[in-house]
């Protein structure tokens, strides 16, 4: 094999797909089932207003992709570009907005400010409160139940090998590349990628590389079937009192989560639960954003197992200790939207060494150079 690549989400799924479309033979070694950790949690977001501006290369880079990923993939994985709203609740959320909207312009992103009056007028409903909105009209969701296996077949449609039920047990430099020792069995290949989520830092750690990362739950839930009325995902430039996000599928479901702390999660486990007794909370925060969620029931919640390193930054790029080894994990619960440029971007960086997009914010050196 030319490559091994370590996690079956969404980043590991994309690189498994993207390298074998670079011609390279690759096999893809997932513990559980593909696309059933972290990316199955997501909210489904696509989003690019608030992120960490050195970010935006990339979420630019992953963007088209998405619009791409129906043709790329053979299926639809229900990708929608239907905008994405940010309500403002005070003067430090318009402060805040007004900020990111002015930094992100060199970066190719325009958001639009919207005020109180057209806000209410273009998404009546939405936030009767708030004095204002950001919207960004080409982002949107996609469904992360979908994404993974999509790229997942797509890449075993190009001659990868999928391989799941396979928990990395070793993985041994040789002399041709690495031997990565599993459940099912013992894999060889001349490059290693570490996709694995909140379980990255443990495999960074068998290299020297040390990674401060813990992993949380999300908090996330889904109402019952309501009349279809909002078209964009629906966020808050945050306050004291005010936060959460959700969008409504087209049965009508309002999928929802933030407002509450996450969950810890133990990685020897893995196993993450949402807290029920958060719920009154949440959907107390949800109410400013969308007041006819009051009396709705929750159908259905859940959780799922994300990696936050300490810097609130991913970590991607090649080893600084190992040759042929390369690392993408850690993305805070934020990785959803990147997920298809990340997979694009490793194995271009893998197959010739190129970088499509700067990544020298996220290089896993950084944490040794601070201590």
């Amino acid at each position: 094999m030319d490559a091994i690549v370590i996690g079956g989400g969404l980043m590991g799924s994309a690189a498994t797909f993207f390298l074998a479309r670079r011609g390279l033979r690759v096999v893809l070694l997932e513990r559980g089932r593909v696309g059933t950790g972290a990316t199955v949690a997501s909210f489904g977001n696509i989003r690019r207003s608030g992120r960490y501006l050195p970010q935006l290369p990339l979420a630019h880079h992953s963007r088209a992709l998405w619009g791409q990923a129906q043709h790329l993939l053979g299926r639809d994985v229900e990708f929608r570009a239907t905008g994405h709203v940010r309500l403002i609740f005070g003067d430090k959320g318009l402060a805040d907005m007004r900020r990111f909207r002015q930094a992100a312009q060199p970066w190719g992103l325009e958001l639009e400010e919207m005020d109180a009056a057209d806000l209410h007028r273009r998404f009546p409903g939405l936030g009767p409160t708030a004095i204002g909105a950001s919207f960004s009209p080409d982002d949107g969701s996609g469904n992360p139940r979908l994404i993974s296996p999509a790229f997942a077949e797509a890449a075993v449609r190009l001659g990868a090998k999928v391989v799941e039920g396979a928990e990395v047990l070793g993985i041994t430099p040789t002399d041709a590349g690495f031997r990565v020792e599993t459940t099912r069995g013992s894999f060889a290949a001349a490059q290693v990628l570490n996709a694995a989520g909140a379980w990255g830092g443990r495999i960074a750690e068998r290299f020297g590389e040390v990674v401060p990362i813990r992993a949380h739950g999300p908090q996330m839930g889904v109402t019952e079937p309501l009349p279809h009325r909002i078209l964009p995902v629906v966020g808050v430039w945050a306050e004291s009192g005010h936060g959460g996000y959700l969008r409504q599928v087209e049965r009508g479901n309002i999928v929802f989560g933030g407002g509450v702390t996450r969950t810890e999660v133990d990685l020897d486990s893995g196993h993450a639960h949402y807290d029920f007794a958060r719920l009154p909370a949440q959907l107390a925060s949800l109410l400013p954003i969308l007041p006819a969620l009051a009396g709705v029931s929750v159908i259905r919640t859940w959780s799922g197992c994300e990696g936050y390193v300490a810097d609130e930054l991913p970590v991607m790029g090649p080893s600084a200790t190992t040759p042929g080894l390369f690392h993408a994990f850690g993305f805070c619960g934020h990785g959803f939207q990147l997920g298809p440029g990340v997979g694009d971007v490793m194995a271009e960086m893998m197959a010739t060494g190129r970088h499509l997009v700067p990544l020298g914010d996220f290089r896993i050196d950084r944490f040794a150079q601070a201590a």
